[in-house]
Parts: C-alpha cells; sequence; structure tokens
C-alpha cells in the first residue's frame, strides 16, 4: 500500500465522518476554561489528571494514569478499551495512532480581565497547554463513538503527558511508563499565535530548536572597590562572560546550526564599593541543528571556561540536557495536510518556519515517526498579537474545533497508510 495520502483520494469535509457536534464542541469550550481557572505545574497536575479521567471514564473509556502520578493514557478502538468491550476497531491489532497533549502550566501569573482567569496566584496555562489537551480529550471523544460503530480504521491512544515545561520534560517520564508501547505514529499541536483561528501551520523536518539549561557559578577573591588590580574584578567578569561567550561561540559552529546562548540571569554583589568574591548567571543554549546539539556542551564548557580565567575567575558550570529537536516526519506531515485539507481546504494550511522553541515532544518522535502541527490561535480580528508565555495570552477557542476534527481526520485517513 502506498504510504503517501494523496490530496485527490482525500473526501471533501462534509462527506468525512469525525466533524465535532455542537454540543460536544460547547462542554468543550466550558471544560478548557475550567483548566484555564485551574493551572497546575508540571508533575503537581493531579485536579487536571483527576477531571480528564472522570470525563473518559464518563464515556465509558478505561483511562490509565501513568506511573508518575500525574498525566494518562487511554486506549480507543482496542479490545480492552472499554469497560463493556464494546469498542473494538475495525483493525485492532495494527499499532495505534498517538494523539499526545501536554497538560502542565507555567509559573507566571495570569494578567487577563476575564472570567475564566486563573484561580492560582502566580499560575497560568499561558503556553495553551490547556487547548492542546482540550484538543485530544475532544478528539478522543469522537473517536470513541466512530469505534463504536467500527467506523475507527485503526486503534487509537490518545496521551495526556505532565511536567512539559521542566526540563528535560516530562515526555521522558511518559515513555518509561510504557506510553509508545504498541504505537506506530504520534501526534501533537502546539498553539501559535502568529497564525489565525482556522488556520494550521505544517513544516516537515525541524519544526523546533533544541534547548538546553546552563547555570554558572564565577568565583575569586574580592575586595574593596578602591583596589580593583588587588581581586578578581568579578562583576567586570561576569559581565564578560555574558557578552564574549555568545560571540566566541558564533566563530566556533557553522551559522547555519543556530547556536544561540541566551542569558536570564545575572546575579552579584550586595554594596556599591565592594567587589564582590562570587558571581552567578544563568540561561539556555538554543540549537537549529542536531548535530550541533550533541556538541553544544563541550563546546560551551571551553568558551566560558576561557573567558573566566582571562579575567582571573574560577568557573563552576552546570549544564542541564534538555531536548533535541522536533524533527517532522514528511509522510505524518502529509497526512496531517490531507486531513486538514479534507476539513477546511488548502487555503487553510500555511508554511511555518522552524522556531527557536523547545519542545520535550522530540523525545517520542526519536522511537517513532511523528509530527508536530502550529495550530492558529490569534483571533483573525485582533490587531495585537500576544505572544506565548506571557500573563495576557489568551486564544480564539474556535482552534479547539479546529484541532479535534484535524486529529480526528488523520485518525481516519491514517487507514490509508502502510505500518
Amino acid at each position: 500500500m502506498s504510504r503517501e495520502v494523496s490530496a485527490a483520494r482525500t473526501p471533501a469535509g462534509d462527506q468525512l465522518p469525525g466533524a465535532l457536534p455542537e454540543a460536544l464542541r460547547a462542554e468543550l469550550s466550558a471544560f478548557r476554561r475550567d483548566l484555564h481557572r485551574h493551572p497546575e505545574l508540571g508533575n503537581q497536575e493531579f485536579r487536571t489528571t483527576a477531571t480528564l479521567k472522570e470525563r473518559l471514564e464518563r464515556a465509558g473509556l478505561r483511562p490509565r494514569v501513568l506511573a508518575t502520578g500525574t498525566g494518562l493514557i487511554c486506549d480507543i478502538g482496542t479490545r480492552d478499551a472499554t469497560a463493556d468491550g464494546r469498542a473494538v476497531a475495525a483493525a485492532p491489532d495494527r499499532p495505534l495512532l498517538a494523539l499526545r497533549a501536554d497538560i502542565d502550566a507555567l509559573p507566571i501569573p495570569d494578567t487577563k480581565t476575564v472570567d475564566y482567569a486563573s484561580t492560582v496566584a502566580g499560575r497560568a496555562h499561558a503556553c495553551g497547554h490547556d487547548v492542546h489537551t482540550t484538543v485530544v480529550l475532544g478528539a478522543g471523544l469522537v473517536l470513541a463513538e466512530l469505534a463504536r460503530t467500527g467506523a475507527l480504521p485503526r486503534p487509537v491512544r490518545l496521551l495526556f503527558q505532565p511536567a512539559e515545561e521542566i526540563l528535560p520534560g516530562g515526555a521522558s517520564d511518559a515513555i518509561e511508563s510504557g506510553a509508545l508501547e504498541g504505537v506506530g505514529r504520534i501526534l501533537a499541536v502546539h498553539c501559535d499565535p502568529r497564525v489565525d483561528a482556522g488556520r494550521i501551520g505544517l513544516r516537515t523536518g525541524a519544526i523546533t530548536s533544541a534547548c538546553d539549561r546552563l547555570e554558572v557559578e564565577l568565583d575569586g577573591p574580592g575586595g574593596h572597590t578602591a583596589r580593583p588590580h588587588l581581586t578578581t574584578d568579578m562583576v567586570t567578569a561576569a559581565s564578560r562572560v555574558a557578552l564574549d561567550v555568545p560571540a566566541l561561540l558564533a566563530r566556533r559552529v557553522d551559522a547555519r546550526a543556530g547556536m544561540a546562548v541566551t542569558w536570564g540571569r545575572l546575579a552579584s554583589g550586595h554594596a556599591c564599593n565592594v567587589i564582590p568574591q562570587h558571581a552567578e548567571l544563568s540561561g539556555t543554549v538554543r540549537c537549529l541543528d542536531l548535530d550541533a546539539w550533541r556538541q553544544a556542551p563541550d563546546l560551551v564548557h571551553a568558551a566560558i571556561d576561557e573567558v573566566a580565567a582571562l579575567h582571573g575567575a574560577k568557573s563552576q558550570i552546570t549544564y542541564v540536557r534538555g531536548v533535541p529537536p522536533v524533527v517532522n516526519e514528511p509522510v505524518t506531515v502529509q497526512l496531517l495536510h490531507s486531513a486538514m485539507a479534507a476539513r477546511r481546504g488548502e487555503g487553510a494550511i500555511e508554511d511555518t518556519e522552524q522556531s527557536l522553541g523547545g519542545e520535550d515532544f522530540s523525545w517520542y518522535l526519536e522511537d517513532v515517526p511523528g509530527a508536530m502541527v502550529r495550530l492558529g490561535v490569534h483571533p483573525p480580528a485582533d490587531p495585537t498579537h500576544r505572544d506565548l508565555h506571557r500573563g495576557d495570552f489568551d486564544v480564539d477557542e474556535q482552534a479547539i474545533k479546529v484541532g479535534v476534527e484535524l486529529f480526528t481526520g488523520c485518525a481516519l485517513l491514517d487507514g490509508d497508510l502502510a505500518d
């Protein structure tokens, strides 16, 4: 069987089952707003997990909480998918198509004035994970109904993953809990405030960056600001590390690799007339290229040591491996394209650029083919763009319907793909 999903063979949107019923659309909007009011940080998503589990069980499914205690997986169309054993797919022994959502929030305040604003101080769903979660839940509920009628061509796994925002991400824990067992392909959406609601962005190949965390401590003899020549001028040393290390790496790495060291914190000293003995810097290392990412720890260590030594400071470096780039597999991208074309037409699809953002969805793609799609969430009539990881971030909830129908379309058209 061909591994391509031909646009010519794709049914028109009104002929492809799996559309989102209006009653369920309203329920999903309310569900997303409830999650938005109750954001939970990584590995603390107990309420979110319990809420998802209750709704899936109410649909007759058998969700299983991950071994980490938060997050869950739920199969549809397998022989044991439902409590009464009714839901059996047309081909229950085929590898599963996994739909992944991340369920954690961010440690930042919600600054919106809406009735569904966060009720938890210093916590907000400012990256759209509440939307991702609602999309996968909605797709699962629709697909469960299709499975009951024998209209699902292959079994599907819903994967609600905790702790995406915590490096190196909760994906590794989910994989260790068996999330990929029996899975042949995996899909994910990510909210994109640069894309209008009703549209998606697709890209073959790398769509995100690698992202690591970097902590640097500098030490040396301090002293009086009247006699800097008798000290290690720690403020100057830290400043030079902050400025010179990124510049030095730019001359040691192919510019096409897109390696970038960006500092988020620099701290040193307590008094205006005292040269401190200690300084700290922290930031991220991002890289567009997988091979360059593998070399990054050694290159960054060497650059920091050289600059610190030049200024008489001793350096201690903590380099925390994060995530590799998300690399979208071509056949899966074509599947997403065909499903969206069937639902909303070719005009609803646009090319998207590779982002410097990191995403632990990349770990799943080390084991199985898959792809991440950019889900447009910007209200088309709104002249402002509220970026991710900001307290005022919000979405046009039309994106929920788009995401659900994209995923149900993929589940149906995926029957055309050879395993």
